[in-house]
């Protein structure tokens, strides 16, 4: 099935790779989104579980190996072409990864990649859907490491 004028929706998964207070975003490289800031991520690949394909997605775009700790959000995206057809459409899953080895740098389909932190994010130029969910994941992981700490 191809991506672009797909006769169905396709299955993305995103990792949303938190450290502390800061989270990586990385540059499109490719359409839909192609030179944007968002999270790293895309389709999933037939035989191959949401988790495993989160990780792959993560260290294909990142350099870094994560685990795929819990979903965060599930959504469209539904992009139009000129003439109102649908021209992509993906149905995403966002999980809240954490690091687990690697270094971060761009690689496939991300020109560039970066940690940023919740003070940078909010002027940091990511769709909104995309920082909010950003944010989601810092809060999640700030309640995730209060519990472990009591």
């Amino acid at each position: 099935m191809t991506r672009e004028y797909p006769d169905r929706p396709l299955i993305g998964v995103g990792a949303v790779i938190v450290e502390e207070d800061r989270v990586v975003v990385v540059r499109r490289a490719h359409e839909p989104l192609k030179g944007e800031w968002s999270i790293p991520g895309g389709v999933l690949e037939l035989g191959e579980t949401l988790h495993s394909g989160t990780a792959r997605e993560a260290q294909e775009e990142t350099g870094l190996v994560v685990e795929a700790v819990e979903v965060l959000d599930v959504f469209d995206r539904i992009v139009h072409d000129r003439e109102g057809r649908v021209q992509f459409h993906y149905v995403l899953i966002d999980y809240l990864c954490r690091r687990i080895s690697g270094e971060l740098r761009a690689g496939a389909d991300a020109s560039e990649a970066r940690w940023v932190s919740a003070e940078e994010l909010k002027d940091f130029a990511v769709a909104d859907s995309a920082e909010a969910v950003l944010r989601k994941g810092l809060a999640r992981n700030q309640a995730r490491n209060a519990l472990r700490s009591k």
